[in-house]
């Protein structure tokens, strides 16, 4: 099987490797579209992710090969490649100081820049009729949004802003908007983007380049400022943006991973006691949920994945290369085959 493996210095290589061969409770996917994640472009980005790993964790397959013993799946099933309930017997690998920087990008498996991943058997979850494959590829990102809505204090007729309208930002807003928010200003100077968030339904668009978006999401937001305020772009200030226009005892959801330093300033914004939540991951059941919010149209594809998303596995150093430059594309997917 072909796969990008990666060699250090920001450079990718496109390499023959052996097929994987199921052992007993495991199961072969053959990648059909895996989408490009921004944890990926950073560990690029800054040459953290280890020489010799395949990278690639938003995807969607069909079931090949089953290994003895797996009476959950059959060849010829269509799965997204995570979301899987683990066994209680099962430790997590993410200790109490878990530190993503340094342990995030782990090298004992191959995930999806290849052809075909190993899975166990409880890993993969079923896409639902009416979801295509290329939408379930999106199901990891969803469920991202999803985990950062659940675990805010976000309540129903709550009004919210999302800073950064890439593809978690676009999908924060819809499941915000699908659990209830009543109004969502989204701060994005990408003229792209921001359209996109327009299509969206958004109440409102600031480009933060143009006008003060802390002054004008206060004022839209009734002189109060939003109830929730998600962070989604991991720009230099937004964090601090943040902190300041979210409403006195509002909340804050640290949801994009800042690779940098990151100044803030608390005298403007602990007088309010406001509070500040980071979001990290998933769990189970919140890519089931993303999964229903795409197959009922409450969570939708369009406009983050079209026809120009797509590209073959060899186009991928160009493709990394493009988003590690300040970027305006909305999703990038290798579709395999």
């Amino acid at each position: 099987m072909r796969a990008a493996v990666y060699q250090g210095n920001q450079q990718f290589a496109i390499e023959d490797l052996a097929d994987p061969a199921p052992a007993p409770g495991q199961v072969v996917v053959d990648v059909e579209f895996c989408a490009i994640c921004g944890t990926d472009v950073h560990a690029v980005m800054y040459d953290i992710a280890p020489v010799g790993s395949v990278l690639g964790h938003e995807y969607s397959g069909v079931i090949s090969r089953v290994g003895p013993g797996v009476e959950r799946w059959k060849v010829g099933d269509r799965v997204v490649g995570g979301g899987g309930e683990p066994p209680p017997t099962l430790a997590s690998a993410r200790g109490p100081r878990f530190n993503y920087r340094n342990e995030g990008f782990p090298t004992e498996r191959i995930r999806a820049y290849a052809e075909k991943v190993l899975m166990e058997e409880w890993e993969p979850i079923a896409i639902p009729e009416g979801v295509s494959s290329a939408e379930a590829a999106m199901c990891e990102p969803c469920a991202v949004a999803v985990h950062a809505v659940r675990i805010s204090k976000m309540r129903l007729g709550d009004t919210v802003a999302v800073l950064g309208a890439g593809p978690i930002g676009l999908l924060c807003m819809q499941v915000a908007r699908a659990a209830g928010a009543s109004r969502v200003f989204v701060s994005e100077p990408a003229p792209a983007r921001a359209e996109a968030a327009r299509r969206l339904g958004a109440n409102a668009v600031i480009d933060p380049t143009e006008s003060d978006v802390i002054e004008r999401i206060v004022e839209l937001s009734d002189g109060l400022g939003p109830d929730v305020v998600f962070e989604c772009a991991a720009a230099k200030s937004t964090l601090d943006d943040a902190l300041q226009m979210v409403r006195r005892s509002g909340q804050v959801m640290l949801v994009a991973i800042t690779w940098e330093p990151t100044e803030l300033l608390p005298p403007d914004w602990m007088a309010r006691e406001v509070g500040l939540q980071a979001s990290f991951g998933t769990r189970p059941e919140d890519w089931r949920i993303a999964l229903d919010l795409i197959r009922t149209g409450k969570v939708t594809m369009d406009p983050l994945v079209s026809d120009a998303s797509f590209l073959p596995l060899e186009n991928i150093q160009g493709a990394f290369e493009a988003l590690c430059q300040p970027s305006t594309q909305l999703q990038m997917v290798v579709k395999h085959g």
